[in-house]
């Protein structure tokens, strides 16, 4: 599947108002004046519903050929949904003197329900829709709109990156570094809520952006020089906003940035009680989950984790399942999970193991599928996770073979996801995806 390209904007408002047609008359037809800030469940509807609205869509009849306060009716034969459709398409014209008093408010609670990917092109249909999505009451709408699936965001080549929705499997050419210096390195290292967190690769200083929204920031500079390998973890209070980014060093140094301070807040060394060098796991994200930010450490296994709020580091040795390679923390509804490589002979499998909280250590819960694992029979086999949040996805390469999977660990689903393709040098090229995080898109997340 391609990188999505340049749509005319015609045709994206023409697709766009039929989005939003839809979701409107969804809306209606399941609102009650009993109950005016109650929003329906736009999924619970029939298919002479749809067949209805799009028809009266399609000849621009007035809408009140439908009954807008009645709810939509039992299931009926194809015959007479067709006969029903007909009847729709031979009505009046669309009456501007009913939409054009429609409320407000309920525009801003249908289009914060639309797909997340429609909002890049509500954006550019009129001024009016632009400004809508700016303002404080669809900000509020979007924050009551639960999203199932994050995002991924990847980095491809030159500060160039990709957004992949799960949802749609489509690939999104958005080079969301662009505002910063061409002549940097940028690698995106952690994520919270929807907001992305980069390290420059040569003075080590640290960026957050919002890839939707282009909101980004350069994070002040930090007092002394990593001197050994680093981690970083990203945790946010999804009601304030504030975000916390953590930095930790092989050697048990340290540092906090608090973005409602704009400043690092917290600096030093690990206390004598943890066991240092850490060997941090440099192909392992850090995971959080409430106030605990978790990194993976070796030699000996195991995890540090740091409180946020009371500013403790603890540690945990946790011995590694055997034949172990390429492993990550991953979490899911605040539990601690463990992917990893696990090769034995010739064959190489991606397997799951879930941190048992009474014995502290890892118990084996799911194993990709035969189907998944023929193509990787004998060979020499490198993993990558582009995120880890409830729905991995995983990088699995062998040579200049790239298969992109994602695990669903609530439902324990497998599935291959279509590679990434970047226009570069005038032709299509497929991406060899090695980094990446993921994320929650958000158009009020501010960096």
């Amino acid at each position: 599947m391609e990188v999505e390209s340049v749509i005319p904007k015609q045709i994206i408002t023409d697709q766009l108002e039929k989005e939003l047609i839809s979701s409107l008359c969804r809306f209606i037809i399941h609102y009650r004046p009993s109950s005016r800030h109650c929003f329906a469940d736009f999924d619970d509807t029939t298919s002479e519903y749809h067949s209805s609205v799009m028809a009266a869509k399609k000849s621009r009849t007035n809408l009140k050929n439908l009954d807008l306060f009645k709810l939509p009716p039992s299931k009926k034969s194809r015959k007479e949904r067709k006969k029903k459709s007909d009847v729709a398409a031979s009505g009046e014209v669309l009456d501007e003197e009913i939409w054009k008093e429609f409320p407000e408010v309920l525009f801003e609670a249908v289009i914060a329900r639309l797909p997340i990917d429609a909002f890049f092109r509500a954006r550019i249909v009129c001024r009016k829709w632009n400004s809508l999505l700016e303002s404080p009451s669809f900000a509020q709408q979007c924050s009551e709109v639960q999203r199932e699936w994050p995002w991924f965001y990847t980095a491809t080549y030159a500060n160039s990156g990709a957004l992949y929705d799960p949802s749609s499997k489509r690939w999104y050419n958005r080079p969301c570094i662009s505002t910063f210096p061409q002549q940097m390195i940028l690698l995106s290292i952690a994520s919270a809520g929807g907001i992305l967190c980069f390290i420059e690769t040569v003075d080590m200083n640290f960026f957050v952006c919002n890839p939707f929204t282009g909101s980004n920031r350069c994070l002040p500079a930090r007092t002394g020089s990593f001197q050994s390998q680093i981690a970083v973890g990203m945790t946010m209070n999804s009601r304030s906003g504030v975000y916390k980014i953590v930095w930790l060093g092989s050697n048990g140094e340290y540092g906090v940035y608090d973005s409602e301070r704009n400043s690092w807040i917290q600096t030093g060394s690990m206390p004598p009680d943890i066991r240092l060098p850490l060997f941090l796991n440099s192909r392992s994200q850090a995971v959080s989950i409430g106030n605990n930010m978790y990194f993976m450490r070796s030699n000996p296994d195991g995890i540090v984790s740091y409180n946020t709020s009371s500013g403790l580091w603890t540690q945990l040795m946790i011995p590694l399942p055997p034949h172990l390679s390429d492993h990550t923390l991953a979490e899911c509804d605040r539990r601690i999970i463990l992917a990893g490589l696990l090769t034995k002979n010739a064959a190489t499998c991606v397997c799951i193991w879930e941190l048992q909280r009474m014995t502290l250590l890892w118990k084996e819960v799911d194993r990709m599928p035969n189907s998944l694992c023929l193509e990787f029979y004998g060979k020499v086999v490198r993993m990558a996770c582009l995120g880890n949040r409830g729905l991995l996805m995983l990088s699995l390469k062998s040579g200049q073979m790239n298969r992109l999977v994602t695990y669903d660990v609530a439902r324990r689903e497998w599935e291959k996801q279509p590679g990434c393709a970047l226009p570069r040098d005038g032709r299509r090229k497929r991406q060899l995806l090695a980094l990446g995080t993921a994320f929650y898109p958000s158009l009020t997340a501010k960096a």
